[in-house]
């Protein structure tokens, strides 16, 4: 057996069923983002996206009857729910205001490098291969948008970056914190966030009487099922279970499958020079996935 066999041997089914869910729909969440932003406005509908999405996960669980959290664990949920949800997702719907879906993909592609360093302060460092992948998909990204429109505006550029680094340390963070088990955690952190954005969207004076069409309808309905309820769910699991590196090297996938999703769905131009990139953004994944294991510990 190779290594890549043997490494990827020792991943769960449920682990690698997670990995696409994060791989490929959160990369079509970017085009569903901008359909939505047509409607609805940007703090308003995340707000709705995350409290339906939130309740209904919340309402199933204690239908089977899954114990409430603590006030520790809630208290928690809403600190990560802030990080992950409210600044790294609301940034990026923010800024896609103005920058297109591969783009904003593109720019959050660098979250996994924040992860590393932020893993690497609690004491998990990459392991030397797994810098290689990160370096190797970094790579690919910017030779994905070497061509692309990078005529974004500096508050949105900030925004972007401002996203990945919160989101990095939210992941890293809620590994070493009490948080509710499972699915729990999810809907917690949903349904906080959930609420901040609305609060946010009133302080903003935002319209909640939209005229909606059947695209926005759509993408908004995409977004809370199968982007928050179903990719958001999978993407707390793997932070509970594996490594940080392998947890957040979606953030390298989503541009190529945002940019797959633009061209196909939403118009946008595809160049030549980008097939090279894919092939980078891939052999990096692959590289932080056949080193996905623990370090060993030092000789006594």
């Amino acid at each position: 057996m190779n290594s890549f066999q043997a490494a990827t041997s020792r991943l769960p089914m449920l682990v690698w069923l997670s990995l696409f869910c994060v791989y490929v729909i959160w990369g079509s969440t970017y085009l569903a983002i901008r359909f939505a932003l047509d409607a609805y406005p940007p703090l308003f509908f995340p707000g709705i996206r995350f409290i339906v999405a939130g309740s209904v996960l919340m309402a199933f669980l204690l239908a089977r009857g899954t114990a409430l959290p603590s006030r520790r664990q809630v208290g928690h949920s809403m600190i990560i729910g802030f990080l992950l949800l409210n600044v790294g997702n609301g940034a990026v719907v923010y800024a896609q205001q103005s920058v297109g879906s591969a783009l904003a993909a593109t720019a959050v592609a660098t979250m996994p490098l924040w992860a590393s360093l932020f893993g690497g302060i609690w004491g998990q460092w990459p392991q030397k291969m797994q810098w290689i992948g990160l370096v190797v998909g970094f790579s690919g990204i910017v030779l994905l948008n070497i061509d692309g429109d990078f005529a974004a505006n500096p508050v949105s550029a900030a925004l972007l970056i401002t996203a990945s680094v919160s989101w990095a340390f939210g992941s890293v963070w809620s590994r070493r914190i009490d948080l509710p088990k499972g699915a729990m955690s999810t809907a917690c952190q949903m349904l906080s966030a959930g609420v901040l954005f609305l609060i946010a969207s009133a302080a903003a004076g935002e319209s909640w009487l939209v005229v909606t069409t059947a695209k926005s309808m759509a993408a908004l309905a995409y977004l809370l099922i199968f982007g928050s309820l179903v990719a958001f769910s999978a993407y707390i699991y793997l932070v509970q279970t594996v490594t940080p590196q392998l947890a957040t090297s979606y953030a390298y996938v989503n541009p190529v499958i945002a940019l797959l999703f633009g061209v196909t769905l939403g118009g946008e131009l595809f160049v030549v020079s980008e097939l090279a990139a894919i092939v980078l953004v891939l052999a990096g994944v692959l590289l932080i996935v056949m080193y996905n294991r623990p370090p060993k510990p030092a000789a006594r």
